[in-house]
């Protein structure tokens, strides 16, 4: 059992976490353009795609605060980050498309990603697989 002030610290990671992503999510459907216009030329569908990715954020976020299903709520997040990772790296790669933000923070945005994969695997692990490897 993780000690009072790691498991606080846990609970913030992991309600943070889930208003995040619930709130990235909705923002698909509020403001699907911005990532329809984020979209790699070479992916079809890419307003079925922004729609599909707000659904699953939305629900990855709900999930992971149902203690049942919190660690594959926490994998179904990790797998999604690595599914949007190319939208980040068109970005990146093609900052005149995008000329209301600077180069250096769509080239900041990568490494994020790693950031909040490890967010998503650290606040979603079990307490006793964490307990039983120390």
């Amino acid at each position: 059992m993780l000690d009072l002030p790691k498991r606080r610290a846990k609970t913030l990671a992991l309600l943070a976490l889930a208003a995040a992503f619930i709130f990235a999510g909705v923002n698909h459907f509020l403001n699907p353009d911005f990532f329809v216009a984020i979209m790699p030329p070479y992916l079809p569908l890419h307003l079925e795609l922004v729609l599909l990715s707000g659904v699953f954020e939305i629900l990855g976020g709900v999930a992971v605060l149902v203690p049942g299903v919190r660690s594959l709520a926490g994998w179904g997040l990790i797998l999604l980050l690595l599914a949007v990772f190319p939208a980040n790296l068109h970005m990146a790669l093609n900052p005149e498309l995008f000329p209301d933000v600077s180069s250096s923070a769509l080239y900041l945005r990568l490494p994020l990603q790693i950031v909040f994969i490890a967010w998503a695997y650290w606040a979603t692990r079990p307490e006793d697989v964490a307990d039983a490897q120390r």
